[in-house]
């Protein structure tokens, strides 16, 4: 529809809506709808009052009649069922939003939908009257409506409502997209969440689903005796997980805190204090990219449980996954994307040692030491960074050859120390730790330790990664005093586990993506005020819209000379982004589908994720290096380079880094001299 022609439409409601105010019928002025019954109670109740007056009525016989004469008895007997019913009528009085109207003269039929479903009204002039069925006929879809009236079954079977009073508590003065194509367009279902919440009956399913869900969680544990809690979400020490923290300034106190990443150390203090078995379901914040698994803004629970460790966290988790299938879905056989998985059969368990070996062909426990370790990740084409240790090197096999793999439920455990700074050493083998990860369709879907209580060994541990963080891991965690004191004052033996529960949610409702189970998703800002680079609109982009070039570090010029030789062999391009994705299993890395002139796709890998998201670059323009040979990264061969600009920070060590875009208009392939 022409945008002129939407305009005209969206004017003719408005002046409907001013009609109506002048009339002294605002439907703006109402405050209240006495709403008693939602649609699908209507139809249940109707059917037990139904079953219960026509009890033992035969249904009509039109055996040997004619097609005319079968006809009237059907007509007839509709008519003495359609009066013993109406003797006895049920009277309700529903609200919701009309979302189809047909009007035939004297009488007129609408649905309107409700939080449980739709309901066919039945409107006649001479039962709401004449001035409510003018103003009735002058409505729009979307338009929300209060019907009190009584049930009845229409000839074609329908249980409707019989409308005695039509009352319009709200003008809606914009247009919904066409009833039979909805609102199919993700970014848009996921900005406007109240248009798919209405267009979109499976998205709404989804929510409703998502709230049993978060009802029979506290339910299975209040059952088992554990304490809800709350703890705080600005924190000094963003501890309990390998992540980079979003940053905000607390102005009454003057100082910078960071927004939780982990819910763990908090609650562990609790267990000290004594309250034996707490949990919390709270967002968690992490400064992470975003793809089908991951937003920046999760929902987490974390539970705690004293005198107990991973075996008993193991037992907890099957019986509430199994639990929790069984309330949502309906039985502990679930579908995702196809494919059965079965939560009714025991879980099965696998040390991440034997995991690799079983899928990979390599068993860890016979590598020497940590320079073996690196020789078969280069041997495998798997990335690693210099500080990275054996049991490091076994996770990155784990994620890369066995992860995919695990679709029937699988508790992966033992995970080796290094990427374990809060769990307590099997005693069997200090390397390893009595931690587990239970994996689905492929996805983690939760954490679990025996507890470290041991204060020396946790400062120990605190110190290790405090040295990491020196290297430059960002995702490192820090030493906090404050948890080290609550560990001396003694911590009994103790089972925790975190649960990522959109992810839960995900596996629960057969849902694609992260955010089909979020109401309201982290999206790139639509800004249309945001101030452009000069030249923007010449087909220049500038997503970092506020640098301060006060802060860049100006390198010696021609300090490492490269003759003009091998300089003029690089061959630089203009290429186009056709597609940008975050590459699986790699926090830094995205990969580019990019239009190198060519005629054939080239791909390109860059470690660039902390600064940019796949869908701003989709269209941008970059510059390339397209003469470099092949390099396998992540199990994929990137073809080339992208070149960027970075400049320090103010005061800091850390690097902000822009890629090069140029101006749209040159073509892709043209060649940079």
């Amino acid at each position: 529809m022409a945008e002129q022609d939407i305009n005209q439409l969206l004017q003719v409601r408005r002046e409907k809506l001013s009609a109506l105010q002048e009339a002294g019928k605002d439907p703006f002025q109402i405050t209240k709808f006495d709403q008693t019954h939602h649609s699908d109670e209507v139809r249940a109740l109707y059917e037990e009052h139904e079953a219960k007056l026509l009890a033992g009525r035969p249904a009509v016989n039109t055996d040997g009649m004619d097609e005319e004469a079968a006809k009237q008895a059907i007509n007839d007997d509709y008519n003495e069922r359609r009066a013993i019913m109406d003797a006895d009528p049920i009277h309700v009085s529903i609200a919701g939003r009309m979302m189809f109207k047909r009007v035939m003269g004297k009488a007129s039929f609408c649905n309107i939908q409700d939080l449980q479903n739709s309901i066919q009204v039945y409107v006649a002039r001479d039962a709401i009257g004449e001035d409510s069925y003018a103003d009735f006929k002058k409505s729009d879809i979307g338009d929300i409506y209060g019907v009190k009236g009584y049930a009845f079954r229409t000839k074609t079977g329908e249980i409707s409502i019989h409308a005695e009073e039509m009352t319009l508590l709200s003008k809606s003065l914009q247009i919904l997209p066409e009833k039979f194509h909805g609102l199919t367009d993700t970014d848009t279902r996921y900005r406007q969440r109240y248009v798919d919440l209405i267009m979109n009956k499976d998205s709404k399913d989804v929510f409703i689903k998502r709230s049993l869900m978060m009802r029979e969680i506290r339910n299975f544990l209040a059952n088992r005796d554990f304490m809800e809690v709350e703890t705080p979400m600005l924190v000094e020490n963003a501890g309990g997980a390998a992540a980079r923290p979003f940053f905000t300034h607390y102005n009454a106190l003057g100082e910078e805190r960071k927004l939780r990443i982990s819910l763990e150390l908090y609650l562990k203090r609790l267990i000290v204090g004594g309250l034996e078995r707490v949990f919390e379901i709270g967002r968690v914040f992490r400064n992470e990219g975003v793809d089908a698994r991951h937003n920046p803004e999760f929902t987490l629970m974390e539970l705690y449980q004293a005198y107990t460790d991973y075996e008993g966290m193991m037992e907890l988790t099957e019986s509430m996954f199994r639990y929790l299938a069984e309330k949502v879905v309906g039985s502990t056989k679930i579908s995702y994307n196809g494919v059965e998985i079965d939560l009714g059969k025991p879980f099965e368990r696998l040390t991440m040692t034997d995991a690799v070996k079983k899928y990979a062909g390599i068993d860890f426990d016979t590598v020497a030491d940590d320079e073996a370790a690196k020789a078969l990740a280069r041997e495998k084409g798997i990335e690693f960074e210099d500080r990275h240790k054996k049991g490091d090197i076994l996770n990155l096999f784990f994620e890369e050859f066995c992860e995919e793999n695990l679709i029937q439920p699988t508790f992966i455990m033992d995970h080796p120390i290094e990427i374990s700074p809060l769990t307590k050493k099997k005693p069997s083998d200090p390397t390893k730790v009595e931690r587990f990860e239970l994996f689905i369709n492929g996805w983690e879907m939760c954490n679990a330790y025996s507890e470290l209580n041991d204060p020396i060994d946790q400062r120990e541990r605190f110190a290790a990664q405090d040295a990491n963080a020196e290297a430059g891991d960002d995702e490192a965690e820090h030493t906090d005093e404050d948890f080290l004191n609550a560990l001396e004052i003694g911590m009994p033996p103790t089972g925790g586990i975190g649960y990522g529960l959109d992810r839960l949610c995900m596996l629960l409702t057969d849902s694609a993506a992260i955010r089909d189970v979020l109401l309201f998703p982290t999206m790139k800002s639509l800004n249309p005020a945001k101030p452009q680079a000069a030249g923007a609109d010449n087909g220049f982009f500038a997503p970092n819209s506020s640098i301060d070039f006060s802060n860049v570090k100006i390198e010696p010029l021609f300090e490492e000379q490269v003759d003009f030789d091998t300089f003029s062999k690089s061959d630089f391009r203009a290429v186009k982004v056709k597609a940008c994705q975050a590459v699986p299993k790699s926090k830094k890395l995205l990969q580019f589908t990019l239009d190198d002139g060519t005629g054939t796709d080239r791909t390109i890998l860059s470690g660039i994720h902390a600064f940019y998201e796949p869908e701003e670059l989709v269209g941008k323009t970059l510059v390339a290096i397209t003469n470099l040979p092949p390099r396998p990264m992540m199990g994929i061969e990137s073809c080339g380079m992208l070149l960027s600009a970075v400049n320090n920070l103010k005061d800091s060590e850390d690097e902000e880094l822009h890629l090069l875009m140029i101006d749209n208009h040159i073509p892709a392939g043209a060649k940079l001299y």
